[in-house]
């Protein structure tokens, strides 16, 4: 557990606060009091540049004013609103609590703008260009940083517009996928595999799979080897949905192409989580998401 999370750290913040305003506070006080010997021309003996001299007036009233006033604002101010460590304030003001009540805010008002949209099919919505137009800002928003602004994705991130789904395509699956989000896990295999020898040659059984160019006596020696990930990847290595286990056979390659990539994945596994957008995004909203992604690979059906 970091040590910037322990009470110590909210204690010593309060602390360094107060002792800043006890500060100013005493600075005020011994400037107030403290009366310099001055030459009969009301100067202190201080010249510069041969005739400046430095005068001994009192600080004007105003500026002492808003000395005064700076401090008092600084107290009521951690009064109101947290500020001294864990110590709340007695508005029970908090960033999160003002971010919640504008998400509320803007939820009601958009809230007729969906209402619109609540009885019809994902597949209808996908039709509709003001949906589409809305579909769009929330892919933005919130899918693009990843699946990028085309939604064709990178290394690692899935392509939405082909027809390779991982746990499926359908509205119900893109709506369940966006609502709870995502976990892929391969375990390292290449104890299960074999030999660092065997590890290869499935590799390339897997690139003969989806037809790609590999050592075809590599690949004949790996195919009883490939029992061992046959059991997610099913039998030709065809995927499993259900598992979200990739498709082998249709030269689809999320984490890489070719031997080394294969290797390095059967060799140390790999881990993917796309977040779910449950609790950030409504109901409404992720129906909306929903549909416009569905409409990257089903164009024809999407369009009006």
């Amino acid at each position: 557990m970091s040590d910037f999370i322990h009470r110590f750290w909210s204690d010593y913040v309060a602390m360094l606060s107060l002792l800043s305003i006890v500060a100013c506070v005493l600075l005020l006080w011994l400037t107030a009091r403290k009366r310099v010997a001055s030459d009969a021309d009301n100067t202190t003996g201080h010249v510069w540049d041969e005739d400046l001299r430095e005068a001994n007036n009192p600080l004007p009233l105003w500026w002492v004013g808003l000395f005064v006033l700076t401090i008092v604002f600084g107290l009521g101010y951690l009064a109101v609103f947290p500020g001294l460590g864990s110590f709340k304030g007695q508005s029970g003001w908090s960033s999160r609590g003002e971010y919640e009540a504008d998400v509320a805010k803007a939820t009601q008002a958009l809230a007729p703008v969906y209402a619109k949209y609540e009885a019809m099919p994902v597949e209808e919505i996908a039709r509709d260009p003001q949906a589409r137009a809305i579909g769009e800002r929330l892919f933005m928003n919130n899918c693009a940083q990843c699946h990028g602004s085309d939604a064709r994705g990178s290394k690692g991130f899935p392509n939405l517009t082909d027809k390779d789904w991982l746990h499926g395509g359908t509205p119900e699956k893109i709506v369940e996928t966006i609502t709870k989000g995502r976990i892929g896990v391969m375990p390292p295999m290449a104890a299960a595999v074999g030999t660092p020898d065997d590890v290869k040659n499935v590799a390339n059984y897997a690139l003969s799979l989806a037809g790609e160019p590999h050592d075809s006596l590599r690949a004949g020696l790996g195919k009883s080897k490939f029992t061992a990930c046959a059991a997610c990847h099913g039998i030709g290595g065809v995927g499993n949905q259900a598992l979200g286990a990739p498709n082998l056979s249709d030269k689809i390659w999320l984490h890489g192409y070719g031997e080394a990539a294969i290797v390095q994945i059967i060799n140390n596994g790999k881990h993917n989580e796309m977040p779910g957008q449950e609790g950030r995004l409504t109901d409404a909203q992720i129906r909306m998401l929903a549909s416009y992604v569905w409409g990257f690979s089903n164009t024809a059906a999407a369009t009006p």
